[in-house]
């Protein structure tokens, strides 16, 4: 990634002095030219590094060039490390070289304060958080196969990232899918086959977040529930609801009032608390429900 590698370039030659466009092409794998462009967007953003050829020469900065740690405070120095300790949750290997360099830098240790691990338990999920990350940052074109939720059904997708999203439990990549030419949100556990192409792709006018619009097969066919579930599983009561939708009863029973699509996976959570729960509104959700006990017995009778 292009910012990573700039750090590094810096770092180098904070460290080194003096290093060639052969050696730097080599040890980030891209081109001399890549690494000339590079050498321009530092100058650009004012840090003074220059190349010299011929015998001896390379690319430096200038001497009298120092990077001040004391514009940042204290607090402030803290706050990046935090972060990016956050952030290296994703399992980014690149994050975390920028986490020990900062940290040494500002001549702290990491406080090992946070963890943070987005896989479940027991199971190893897709890590496609790098691939993702390299596709919105270079503007390339994403293509894979994705199950929708209406019958598992797969479609071939060639996407525009622009961003990664955790909403609800779940991790989501927001893009203009070229297929439906509109944005769209992707559930990241339905993706599968992802790669990332050598074309890129210009910005387009988008709104700043996503819209109800973009996520139709997320948020279709609302539902509003009640759900009446006894005393065993209050401790999943308040994992799953807000306080707000729960209503305490005298027999120590709680009714729960939320909206939800109606999908599969509504279904699902509600057949998760097995004996423990009864859907008392609305009746062709109860019907609904009623019917899957009855396909269920049969299968163990």
């Amino acid at each position: 990634m292009q910012i990573y590698r700039l750090l590094e370039i810096v770092y180098i030659l904070l460290s080194q002095k003096i290093v060639t466009a052969k050696e730097l092409s080599e040890k980030f794998g891209v081109s001399q030219r890549t690494i000339y462009r590079d050498i321009e967007v530092l100058n650009m953003a004012g840090i003074p590094v220059y190349s010299e050829k011929g015998k001896g020469g390379g690319t430096r900065l200038l001497p009298e060039f120092v990077l001040n740690k004391s514009i940042l405070s204290e607090q402030e120095q803290n706050e990046i490390l935090s972060a990016l300790k956050a952030f290296s949750g994703i399992k980014s290997n690149e994050t975390n070289q920028v986490l020990k360099k900062l940290a040494a830098f500002f001549n702290k240790d990491t406080a090992d304060w946070l963890q943070i691990d987005f896989s479940s338990w027991g199971v190893a999920g897709n890590d496609f958080f790098d691939i993702f990350k390299a596709a919105i940052l270079e503007k390339r074109i994403v293509e894979f196969d994705y199950y929708s939720s209406a019958y598992y059904e797969k479609s071939f997708r060639s996407v525009e990232p622009v961003q990664l999203w955790f909403k609800s439990k779940a991790w989501y990549m927001r893009g203009y899918c070229l297929k439906l030419g509109e944005l769209r949100l992707f559930k990241l556990t339905r993706i599968r086959n992802l790669i990332i192409t050598d074309t890129y792709f210009h910005d387009r006018s988008l709104p700043a977040v996503p819209t109800p619009s973009e996520s139709k097969e997320q948020l279709k066919n609302n539902v509003s529930l009640k759900l009446k579930i006894e005393p065993e599983m209050i401790y999943r009561v308040f994992d799953e609801f807000d306080e707000n939708m729960v209503e305490k009863q005298e027999d120590g029973s709680l009714i729960v009032s939320v909206t939800w699509p109606e999908d599969n996976w509504v279904y699902g959570f509600i057949l998760s608390f097995g004996e423990f729960i009864e859907v008392l509104e609305p009746r062709h959700v109860r019907e609904n429900i009623k019917k899957k006990l009855i396909k269920m017995q049969k299968k163990y009778l």
